[in-house]
Parts: C-alpha cells; structure tokens; sequence
C-alpha cells in the first residue's frame, strides 16, 4: 500500500503534465470578455492628464486598447501593424504604456511612430492588473458601449488581425 499511493500519485501528475504540454496560453480565456471595461484610471503619458479609460468608450466607434512598453521586443515586432491599424477611421487607438519608464515610452514612439490617440501610462502596473494583464503585448477590442468583445494575448500581425478583430468589428457594422 506505501508504494501504491506514491506510484498513483505520479501517474496523475504526469498525466496532468502530459496534457498541460498542449496548451496554448493564446487561447486563455479571459473573464473580462462580455463584460465592462474596468473603471481603471491613469495619468496621460504626454500631458500627466488623468483620464478614465471607461469614459472613452463613449462614441460611436470601437476602441483597441494595445497594453505595449519600450522594452517588450514583441510589441516592437507588432509596431508596424498597430500602425497600420491606426488609420482605420472607425476604430479608436488606446494605448497603455505598461511598467515602463516614461522617457524611453516617448523615445519609443518618437523613433516608431504613435498610432494611438489617447496613451495612459501604467509605471507601476495597477492598471495592467486590474486588466489581467500578464504580459506585453495583450489588446482588447471595445465596443461602443463600453464591453470588452475580444481580448488577444501576444503579436498582432495581419492574419491575426484580419482572422480576429476584422469579423468582430464588421459584425457590428
């Protein structure tokens, strides 16, 4: 009986690996999706402005809010997408500048280009937190009414874009 219980309990644990082994963090649902966008608050990354994230969503179009920092290599990688993004006229660009240093935030997009048109500054990542955010990049796609339709874990390239966000946001057209 000693050698039995030892031996089930590591036939559990590796079948438990062995599964966990094909997983997809990309695929981890979020529990914000459906829901309203958090009452989070931070201050603006140019202007120390404080700003409601959850009053901007009050429009008549659909807002990405990109969680992004200068240091993130992936982000960097996504840039160019953002920015092609960004000249969609009906979708507004947020941006979160997530445990960053503002000076090397401003170099970033000075060097890179800004595609958004509003940036929140999150230095300490309460923000992010409140999001769930556990890595940079992660976007949200917000609908007009404040809810979060889509939230996208890692890069976003043109098929990710065009096979994710696309449908989500002509759907409501």
């Amino acid at each position: 009986m000693k050698k039995i219980l030892p031996l089930t309990l590591f036939i559990v644990l590796a079948g438990f690996l062995y599964l966990s082994l094909d997983s997809n963090p990309h695929k981890l649902p979020s529990p914000l999706v459906g829901k309203a966008f958090p009452a989070v608050s931070g201050n603006e990354l140019f202007s120390g402005e404080t700003i409601k994230l959850n009053d901007l969503f009050i429009n008549e179009e659909f807002s990405l809010v990109n969680v992004w920092a200068s240091w993130c290599v992936t982000c960097r990688a996504e840039h160019t997408v953002i920015m092609k993004i960004a000249k969609i006229e009906n979708l507004q660009m947020i941006g979160i500048n997530y445990k960053d240093v503002n000076a090397d935030a401003k170099k970033y997009l000075e060097m890179l280009g800004n595609p958004f048109d509003v940036i929140v500054f999150d230095p300490e990542g309460k923000i992010g937190l409140e999001l769930g955010v556990y890595a940079t990049p992660e976007t949200f796609l917000v609908d007009r009414e404040g809810l979060i339709v889509y939230k996208h874990i890692g890069e976003i390239n043109d098929q990710v874009w065009k096979e994710n966000f696309i449908p989500l946001i002509n759907k409501d057209n």
